[in-house]
């Protein structure tokens, strides 16, 4: 039963990312319409921009990051351990929030496979309901003596090379 678990859980996930993905995509015709009111003024306010002045800001902010820069071999390297300790426990942390999202995406996944089985089956009553009209028991009587009939039995033959292997094997005892 658990190996059908395991199973279960990628494909409901798969379901679950699915049905998100399908109701964010509902929601792209409204962005849409809203970054195309937005873009005329955007549109100016990047016309308006000296480009002078752009450039002049990011030199200062490059020669800010550059100036501080230490030089101290010691200190970087102090500074390399700490961040790639940091960078152990982020990543620790996104694995842990990962296998929680992918849980949480499961579970949703599970009860939008819920429901879909569950409209599903009922168009399939109303379908089954609509071309067999209580024909059922007809049906039934019709199909019985069939299954009851005997299955005829199949016919086994011998092999010859397993006939000479039991020959050869006699022989040499």
């Amino acid at each position: 039963m658990a190996i059908i678990d395991e199973l279960r859980t990628p494909l409901y996930f798969a379901a679950g990312t699915a049905d998100l993905a399908v109701q964010q995509a509902r929601k792209v015709p409204g962005l849409i319409e809203q970054i195309a009111a937005e873009a005329p003024s955007r549109i100016e306010a990047v016309k308006k921009t000296d480009p002078k002045a752009v450039q002049e800001k990011a030199q200062a902010k490059f020669a800010e990051l550059v100036g501080g820069f230490d030089t101290d071999l010691k200190k970087l390297g102090e500074q390399a351990q700490d961040l790639a300790l940091r960078g152990v426990g982020v990543a620790a942390e996104y694995a842990v929030k990962a296998r929680e999202k992918y849980e949480e995406l499961a579970a949703h996944g599970e009860e939008t496979v819920k429901a879909w089985r569950g409209e599903v089956a009922d168009e399939i009553v109303e379908i089954a309901v609509v071309v067999e009209p209580e024909n059922e028991n007809e049906n039934k009587t019709a199909s019985e003596p069939e299954a009851d009939a005997p299955k005829p039995a199949r016919k086994t033959t011998a092999r010859k090379a397993s006939a000479k292997k039991a020959v050869v094997a006699e022989g040499a005892e």
